[in-house]
């Protein structure tokens, strides 16, 4: 469902041509959508890359997808203090030909260490894609209504998941892997040329900062020392660590657990949809109930369907339509939290948003990173160590939610008190 086409409410600047909310949204999903492609599309061929590149423990190749996050995580940091001070415009477009160069790289290596080099690189350049655009949304959009766009370009962003596995393995029925990386490139290249075409800057220039250890240094202890912005940070970042361990283990899950290999690009559709779905509805109710409401109810929900699939696993009851509907009502829950998480750690900064955003991201991408790894490494067959690690990170994610709220849960402070140190 499209929002009315009108113009983003407070943009900083109205140049001619300026987006539409409608084009503003599609463009904002479609480039953090080229973190879910550089991902989502990899599940299907990771055998594949495997056996072509010499890779003799299964467990190794889930490095395809952690060193992409771990790349995103040091890119995270470089990315929003430059938007601070030269635009968002500049520092995006020039992201993304470091993505475009990596992808190139990839598609030609070798070996499986020039392969992984290449992922970490395009992992460095895709967190322009997070990173900037949070920042663009800060740029145009607060509190509540901040994370009720952040809930449309988010459930944009989700049919691209639903649709990637399917994408991956019906090129590999043509094609080999390699021609997987070449279709990123191409993707990559329309999106430099919307970008360079359509968006304005958005940064007001009495936002910029100076790249300055000094500025850096001053803003980094404004976000550390906000205790509510820190705290759901860290929140993210470990209630995320159970994601990417899903991330990492579903190709083996489906392949060796279910013995399903054809059940991949289907069951992932269907449990991206489940998250789709959330982000849309959480557009629809978080004006209504709040983002603190929202995300701390989902939290609790992960948690008790986390200990429920504990349960069914240790008891032989579970089947591959077990989980996907387990895992369904999961993402469902993430929905809530994620962006709501973010909204309410970003609301404090206006000026320094960028690197703000930047912070936020790298924490809670090597958390998230270092956490779903430890999952995957943990992968034995069974699918208890993904329930486990999501019970687990979900309980560690409400015990710093109460740290952050100081003991209260399921307040609505009003905006006032959220502007506190802008």
């Amino acid at each position: 469902m499209s929002p009315p086409d009108h113009k983003p409410h407070s943009l900083h600047l109205h140049l001619p041509g300026a987006l539409g909310l409608r084009e503003f949204v599609m463009l904002m999903s479609s480039l953090m959508a080229m973190t879910a492609l550089s991902i989502d599309t990899m599940l299907p061929a990771l055998p594949d890359i495997g056996r072509d590149l010499a890779v003799t423990n299964s467990n190794d190749r889930q490095s395809i997808i952690t060193l992409f996050f771990l790349g995103m995580a040091f890119g995270s940091l470089i990315y929003g203090p430059l938007a601070d001070h030269y635009g968002r415009r500049p520092v995006l477009i020039g992201a993304l030909v470091l993505m475009l160069v990596s992808t190139l790289l990839c598609t030609l290596a070798p070996s499986f260490p020039l392969l992984l080099g290449g992922r970490f690189i395009a992992g460095f350049g895709a967190a322009a894609c997070r990173v900037i655009v949070l920042s663009i949304v800060r740029d145009c959009y607060r509190g509540d209504m901040m994370a009720r766009i952040m809930s449309l370009i988010m459930f944009t962003f989700m049919i691209v998941p639903m649709a990637a596995p399917s994408l991956g393995a019906a090129m590999m029925t043509f094609a080999p892997w390699r021609w997987i990386f070449g279709l990123l490139a191409f993707l990559i290249c329309v999106m430099l040329a919307w970008l360079a075409l359509r968006l304005p800057e958005t940064l007001d220039p009495a936002h910029r900062i100076q790249v300055h250890p000094r500025e850096l240094t001053h803003t980094f202890v404004r976000v550390v020392k906000n205790r509510g912005s820190f705290g759901y940070m860290m929140a993210s970042g470990v209630m995320m660590g159970g994601l990417i361990g899903f991330l990492v283990s579903v190709q083996q899950i489906f392949f060796d657990v279910f013995h399903m290999p054809e059940l991949l690009p289907i069951g992932f559709a269907i449990i991206s949809g489940w998250m789709a779905a959330g982000n849309l509805l959480n557009g629809k109710l978080v004006q209504r109930f709040g983002a603190r409401r929202m995300s701390q109810s989902a939290v609790i929900v992960v948690i008790l369907l986390s200990a429920a699939h504990c349960i069914i696993t240790r008891a032989g009851l579970e089947n591959v339509w077990v989980f996907i509907v387990i895992q369904g009502m999961t993402t469902l829950c993430f929905s809530f939290a994620g962006v709501n998480f973010s909204a309410i750690a970003m609301e404090p900064f206006a000026r320094g948003a960028g690197f703000a955003s930047s912070f936020q991201a790298s924490l809670t991408t090597f958390i998230s990173a270092f956490l779903g790894g430890m999952v995957g490494a943990a992968f034995d067959g069974t699918t208890m160590p993904i329930a486990l690690g999501f019970m687990c990170f979900g309980t560690i994610s409400l015990l710093l939610i109460l740290w952050a709220e100081r003991g209260k849960l399921f307040t609505r402070p009003g905006n006032a008190h959220l502007r506190v140190g802008q």
